[in-house]
């Protein structure tokens, strides 16, 4: 499941590395520093109040200057409008470049709401991006609205000649580089309109029904987190685009009972696993005479994937990335834009699967690449020839990147963060493009704990997002490569005052054995008040599924302050990162899991449980817990039905009870197909994989959460499990969210509720009701 978005409160993403380490300095320093008693926190203030809610910084661009940056703040002329103001990176210095009030179209007595915007490459005119509306995970369809900085005019794209847009339907628009057109998909099918005359130009008819011009499927969109599905050439002249065909795909249907009068339905094309896929092809149309010319991919069947594709460094040649549907096998084809033809320069392969995919970054005119791949065990940067022939790691060493975030040709260097130092941490690190000297940390110790950056185009200064576990998000402008803190722009002090009275709990990051000797990555949390003495009940918050880590030293979505309300509540709370997660331990550490999904984790989890009871006498082995969301409801169903002895509580949100409901390439890429290998490898790996196999071996109480409109992991999922259970004469709890989708987000109250719930469900069955 490409990592689910988080519920609110749930999905902390928490971060824990190598050895046994506390933050007990920080938290002894948080007490020592209250000036009155203790406080505790209430899940009104969490989910309602939104008392501890901590400020982002938003939406950051660069200046071309290199020294300067806009971000959106609120208007103090007007409600709920917003101005786009320019800082200079080293002072105060604050310049309201685009105001409100600038954004007020002819006839209209209120601003354009800014949901996002983009620059043209001098910034002379600004393309803002309003009235945006949901499609599937994000805000990708709206209006695009043009400013002219000079002279104020400002005027809608997608109309031309007194012809008005529906509102609403235009996606992914983006200037081309010679700044005189924008292209943007609608109905499927890609425009491009002049910034001279406005005049509009249709580039693709075919776009209607089952073909999909310049965007994505859901599936596509959801596990290979791709949805724009076009590309400007260098030179303007032609546009790269995905076109897939759904028709072989089977539609799924969602009820909407509660919105109207009579149910309404919500029907699209989702391939489950083992089921036809769209198939895919890439065309490159020329804007002079709007024919396409088709990449000419060689292939045996259409049951292939292209999740990536990109110019390569001149305006002739595309790069397109084909992978088999076993995704074990990425080839990569420089295919001439004139012809169509395709030549394989490059082929990356993994005996179990290769997980991610990323654009490759041309250097030096085209003549090199920058690859990243897994090639020999560990996540690296590789420079490649333009033919593929020379390949030469350029991080080398037992560590995974975690992203390219700086490419600096001129100076040749490559900036990249990696949990090189400490997986359950992220920092800033910097190497020559040649592969030459050692790799340098340039995030100083000082910021112990997650550290994210956004580069300044000259690459001299960046924003820097940090936190750890005890540290709300702070954002800092920073200098490179010495890493000076410039400005700080935000650190949430707020926050930090606000919990300035609570009693925090005794955390402790720390490695466990598995069954066979390798280390497991956790965390665990005491009381504050908390007695060695006595016996505490333990609840586990699990993912297990490799689309995600939960062990880390980092603030995460919401904190862990839903973690501290439950050790108030007088539960110790720990997580387990099982092998297969998104640690950045390196490949045979994710991969051990392949066709094994589920059944690896969960040994690796009950195995957890034994060791740390035996480290610490105080957990209280009758009185064991567990929840998690999405991947982590099908873990939490995992141990409660393969380990019933163990685990005597668990709540399990939006699970996926049989993997054949989920999505093809999720669960393809770890399972292999179902239904085309021998018993063996195939159905019965999906059986042993799937919890509703052992749902008869249920002892303990259940907590069963799902929102019926969840266009992901689907309602259908516990539908049968209920069936099962009820089968099985197994009692349980069930609470079904009208419409709510994967998250659980919509609709008032819903957060509130659902915490309350949880926490109420866990208090009556491991202390009000325990022994």
């Amino acid at each position: 499941m490409s990592m689910p978005r988080p519920v609110l409160g749930l999905l902390l993403m928490l971060s824990i590395a190598g050895c046994s380490s506390t933050i007990n300095t920080q938290t002894n320093s948080m007490n020592d520093e209250m000036s009155k008693t203790p406080t505790k926190l209430t899940l009104e203030d969490l989910y309602k109040n939104k008392t501890y809610v901590t400020k982002k910084l938003g939406s950051v661009r660069w200046m071309q200057d290199g020294v300067s940056y806009t971000a959106v703040e609120k208007s103090a002329n007007y409600d709920e409008a917003q101005d786009i103001v320019r800082y200079q990176a080293g002072n105060d210095e604050r310049q309201i470049l685009v105001s409100a009030e600038s954004l007020i179209p002819q006839g209209q007595d209120k601003p354009l709401a800014i949901d996002d915007y983009q620059w043209n490459s001098d910034q002379s005119q600004l393309m803002l991006y309003t009235n945006s509306q949901k499609v599937w995970r994000s805000n990708s369809r709206g209006d695009y609205w043009l400013l002219d900085i000079a002279s104020g005019k400002l005027t809608q794209l997608g109309e031309s000649q007194g012809i008005e847009t529906e509102p609403a339907t235009m996606m992914f628009a983006k200037f081309s580089p010679d700044d005189k057109s924008v292209a943007y998909v609608r109905d499927n099918n890609i425009y491009v309109q002049s910034l001279a005359d406005y005049s509009i130009q249709q580039l693709t008819q075919d776009g209607k029904g089952h073909i999909i011009n310049g965007i994505f499927d859901w599936v596509y969109e959801e596990e290979f987190s791709i949805a724009d599905g076009f590309r400007w050439s260098p030179d303007s002249k032609r546009i790269a685009y995905w076109q897939l065909d759904t028709s072989a795909v089977k539609d799924f249907t969602m009820i909407n009972n509660t919105d109207s009068l009579y149910p309404t339905l919500t029907v699209f094309p989702y391939p489950k696993a083992g089921e036809k896929n769209s198939t895919v092809r890439i065309g490159v149309v020329k804007l002079d005479n709007g024919k396409t010319q088709w990449a000419k991919i060689p292939a045996d069947t259409d049951d292939f994937y292209i999740p990536r594709m990109n110019w390569s460094g001149n305006s002739d040649e595309i790069l397109v990335q084909k992978v088999n549907r076993l995704q074990n096998h990425n080839d990569h084809y420089l295919v001439d834009v004139n012809t169509g033809k395709a030549r394989n320069i490059f082929v990356d392969e993994d005996k179990a699967f290769i997980e991610r995919y990323y654009d490759v970054k041309w250097l030096n005119d085209g003549k090199q690449f920058l690859k990243i791949s897994e090639r020999d065990g560990w996540r690296h940067v590789y420079l490649v020839s333009r033919d593929g022939k020379q390949i030469k790691d350029i991080t080398p060493g037992d560590f995974d990147i975690t992203e390219i975030v700086h490419v600096d040709e001129k100076q040749g260097e490559i900036y990249f963060t990696s949990g090189k130092d400490n997986v359950i941490e992220q920092y800033l690190y910097r190497a020559k493009l040649d592969g030459s000297g050692d790799i340098e940390r340039v995030t100083p110790e000082k910021w112990k704990g997650s550290n994210g950056y956004q580069i300044s185009p000259d690459g001299k200064l960046a924003v820097q997002t940090y936190s750890d576990f005890r540290t709300p998000t702070q954002y800092h402008i920073i200098s490179l490569p010495d890493h000076k803190n410039i400005r700080t722009l935000i650190d949430n002090h707020e926050v930090t005052e606000a919990l300035s009275g609570i009693a925090m709990s005794d955390m402790e990051f720390f490695r466990v054995p598995s069954y066979d000797g390798t280390q497991l990555d956790g965390m665990i949390m005491r009381p504050a008040d908390f007695d060695p003495t006595k016996k505490y009940p333990i609840l586990f918050y699990v993912y297990g599924e490799p689309a995600g880590q939960t062990v880390k030293n980092s603030w995460g979505r919401s904190g862990p302050l839903w973690f501290e309300y439950l050790t108030e509540q007088g539960f110790i709370v720990a997580s387990i990162d099982n092998r297969g997660t998104r640690s950045p331990r390196g490949s045979e550490w994710r991969k051990q899991i392949y066709r094994h999904i589920g059944t690896l984790a969960a040994k690796d989890q009950a195995t957890a449980l034994d060791e740390m009871a035996k480290r610490w006498s105080y957990i209280d082995t009758s009185r064991v817990g567990i929840w998690g969301h999405s991947g982590g409801g099908s873990m939490t169903l995992n141990m409660l039905f393969r380990y019933p002895d163990k685990y005597q509580v668990g709540i399990a949100g939006a699970p996926v009870p049989d993997i054949r409901l989920y999505d093809t390439i999720y669960q393809e890429r770890y399972m292999g197909l179902p239904d085309t290998f021998t018993t063996e490898t195939g159905r019965e790996a999906y059986d042993q994989a799937s919890p509703i196999t052992f749902a008869e071996n249920l002892k303990g109480k259940l907590l069963l959460i799902h929102g019926t409109g969840d266009d992901n992991v689907h309602y259908q999922g516990s539908e049968r499990l209920i069936n099962k259970l009820v089968e099985y004469n197994k009692q349980f709890e069930f609470m079904s969210y009208p419409n709510r989708s994967h998250s659980l987000r919509e609709g008032k109250g819903t957060s509130l509720h659902q915490m309350t719930m949880m926490a109420n469900f866990f208090k009556k069955n491991l202390l009000e009701n325990s022994h």
